[in-house]
Parts: structure tokens; C-alpha cells; sequence
């Protein structure tokens, strides 16, 4: 049965949650599971904005099919053609044989790498600031690319004021009925799902993303219809805020992440009294993370969120611990920057792992590796304990 909603007088979501996924793209775990969003418009053309992931496909066409209430589906925009968003193109060809594809000149190449269907005459390829008209609706055509595929673009309903944003301003997490930002607390409730979204899916681009909010700035937009998560209709500036300040790698709040691996305790009680230290200095943001029980995408976004990151782990076979040397080279990956860093590192008989987390931190961009870092060998002892104190204190001093 279908399950939709009108985002605006003639616009629709016709999209769906998928619970049972443990891992998006395989990789990043779901604990609240993920919405894939569609819209539907119903012009004297009727366009829709994307498919949907496979997962969803019955009840997305369910969806379309009741909305369109018995109309034909002229057109359809590609905004994105990542699988989760495209996977339902070839049976919304089958279903309405007369829809036609817009898309850039990048987007149709991707069309025929994942489908078999001829797109002879089927296509309408737009560039930067195309415009279409649907009969009262008139659409420009953002072209977005690297945010986070070549081919992605977003597209502005003028009439509407509606903004459809693809892959950004998404977020990871089911919807539950409410699908509007004003119908839940998104600072309490979603937030922490948006950074680790954006932090590892986009993270990597942030210029790119810098140059779209520049494109976006000069458009009056009421709405923002992206392709995960709620739908933004007010406090537009809180989400546009967000995504401004982490590609541009600033810290989302002055804190202390302590990242710790440890194989026997005695590390994670040198992370613990350094944490200790800096509430006795009077911090009082600060995260503890195990990283053994973390997941790195969880890492990642604790690492843009806070000014300043806390890194201990013991040497192991010479050389850094394997899930701290898998976290560190996300951080890489994803052109984290503008941190200030502290090194923790512990060994018995040739302790390393300080100076090797140092050194792969100074291999980073902008990054600001703190004096004195301290070693231990095997496990905390008295005359650890000043250094342990003076670090965190310096570390208090700069964030209070």
C-alpha cells in the first residue's frame, strides 16, 4: 500500500526507509537504519526526482503509481546516480516507456554502465544553468561535481523555491513518519547522524562542497529536499551552517576526543587519567572513545566535530596498533585538518607507537601536533604522571 507525503502544494515524497540494512555501502553501520528520498511533481509535466535503492523499490513505486493516479510519468531527473539513488531507473522505464531522462552530459555514460535499456531518445541533457519548464514550474539545473560522484547535480524549483539537494544536507536514519525538520529534534535526534554522514561519505571533498554552498547562496531557497534524512522547510541556516563549517575543516565545538586502543588495560588507564586531568583543569567536553568498539566512522566524526584529539595506543609487532594505523589513515583519507593533536603511546620492550602516530599526523594537512608527548613502557608510573598532568593541562588552557 502506499505511504506518501506532499512536501509542497503539487510536490510529493514518494521515498521509503530501509531498517533492515546493517551496513550502508557496506561499510558503515545502521543503527537507526536509512531513508531514501524521492519527490514527485505534478505539473502539466510530471517529474520526479530521483529513484530509490532497490531495497525500497516496492513501496517507492507504490508510491509513484498513486500519486501519479493514473497520469503518465513524463520525466525523470537524475540528480545522482549513485545505486541507492538509481537502482529503480530500468523499471520506471518498463512501468512508463514514454518517461524521459534528464541529466548531464556525465550522467547518461553512468546509465548505460549499470543498465542495458536504449536511451536512444529518451534523454535531455542539461549544463550549468539550463533551465526547464514543467508548465508552472520552471527548474535550474547545479551542477555538482565531486559532492560526491563526477556526475551529481542538484536542481532548483523557481517557483517553489525548492532546492533538490541529491547526496548533501542528507543524513543517515530512518524517517518515522515525520519527514520535516520542524517535526523533530534534529539537534538531539539526528545531528550526530548527519556528521558521521557527511564526515565520511563527503567529508573527503570539502572544496568541492564550499563551491556549491557558493552557488547556493545565490538562490532564495524555502526548501531543501535531500535524498537521505528530513526534509529542511525551516532553520535552513542551521543545516547550510553545519555543512559550511565542516568543508571548511573548522571544529564543530572547542572539546576533547580521546581516541585509546588498548590490549590489557594499561593504556586505557593512561587515557583515563589523562581525561581525569583535564576535568580536574575544568574541561568538560570530552569524549572518550575505545576505538576496538568503535566504529572508525564514528571516529571520523567525533575527529571533525572537536578542536582537539587525544591519541593513545601501545606498539604492536614494532609498529602502530592496527585499528589506531586503520583510523589514522581515514583521517587521511578524509582530509581532516586544523586539529590540535596529543600522542599518547605505550610499549614493554621497544615502545614506537608514539613517534610513528606523530609521524603519520605530521603527514597531514594543517594539522598541529602538541609538545610533549608521553611514553610509557608497559604501564603509568609516578614520574608519567606530571607529564601526563602538564599535556592535559595545556590541552585545558587552549580549550577553556
Amino acid at each position: 500500500m502506499h505511504c506518501f507525503r506532499k512536501v509542497t502544494e503539487d510536490l510529493y515524497w514518494v521515498g521509503g526507509s530501509d531498517r533492515r540494512l546493517e551496513l550502508f555501502e557496506n561499510i558503515f553501520p545502521l543503527t537507526k537504519g536509512v531513508s531514501y528520498n524521492s519527490y514527485l511533481l505534478l505539473d502539466e509535466k510530471t517529474v520526479l526526482f530521483d529513484s530509490a535503492d532497490y531495497s525500497i523499490g516496492r513501496q517507492f513505486l507504490e508510491n509513484v503509481k498513486a500519486v501519479l493516479d493514473g497520469r503518465a510519468l513524463d520525466y525523470l531527473v537524475v540528480n545522482h546516480m549513485e545505486p541507492d539513488h538509481c537502482a529503480m531507473i530500468e523499471e520506471l522505464v518498463l512501468r512508463y516507456p514514454d518517461m524521459k531522462l534528464i541529466g548531464n552530459a556525465k550522467t547518461f555514460p553512468m546509465i548505460s554502465q549499470f543498465f542495458d535499456f536504449d536511451l536512444d531518445g529518451r534523454t535531455v541533457t542539461v549544463k550549468e544553468g539550463d533551465t526547464f519548464s514543467s508548465g508552472k514550474h520552471t527548474l535550474h539545473f547545479v551542477m555538482a561535481p565531486m559532492v560526491h560522484w563526477p556526475e551529481a547535480m542538484m536542481t532548483y524549483d523557481e517557483t517553489d523555491k525548492v532546492l533538490f539537494s541529491a547526496d548533501a544536507f542528507g543524513t543517515f536514519g530512518a524517517l518515522n513518519g515525520n519527514i520535516f525538520n520542524d517535526e523533530l529534534d534534529f539537534d538531539r535526534e539526528w545531528l550526530d547522524e548527519a556528521r558521521r554522514y557527511y564526515t565520511n561519505i563527503v567529508g573527503k571533498y570539502g572544496m568541492q562542497v564550499q563551491n556549491v554552498l557558493k552557488k547556493a547562496s545565490g538562490l532564495d531557497i524555502s526548501v531543501i529536499c535531500p535524498l537521505h534524512g528530513p526534509i529542511w522547510r525551516t532553520d535552513l541556516d542551521y543545516i547550510i551552517g553545519k555543512y559550511d563549517i565542516w568543508s571548511r575543516y573548522e571544529p564543530e565545538e572547542k572539546g576533547v576526543m580521546i581516541a585509546y586502543a588498548s590490549m590489557y588495560g594499561n593504556t586505557e588507564n593512561m587515557a583515563e587519567i589523562f581525561a581525569a586531568a583535564l576535568a580536574e583543569a575544568g574541561v568538560k567536553n570530552i569524549r572518550m572513545h575505545n576505538i576496538s568498539k568503535t566504529h572508525v566512522s564514528e571516529l571520523i566524526s567525533d575527529s571533525f566535530k572537536y578542536s582537539h584529539i587525544v591519541l593513545a595506543a601501545p606498539t604492536y609487532n614494532n609498529g602502530i596498533y592496527p585499528l589506531m594505523d586503520n583510523y589514522l589513515e581515514d583521517m587521511k583519507a578524509l582530509a581532516l585538518q586544523n586539529r590540535t593533536v596529543a600522542v599518547l603511546g605505550n610499549g614493554t620492550w621497544a615502545p614506537q607507537s608514539t613517534k610513528l602516530i606523530s609521524a603519520k599526523i605530521g603527514e597531514m594537512k594543517n594539522m598541529r601536533l602538541l609538545d610533549g608527548a608521553v611514553t610509557i613502557k608497559s604501564a603509568v608510573k609516578d614520574p608519567q604522571m606530571e607529564e601526563i598532568t602538564s599535556l592535559a593541562g595545556q590541552i585545558a588552557e587552549e580549550v577553556l
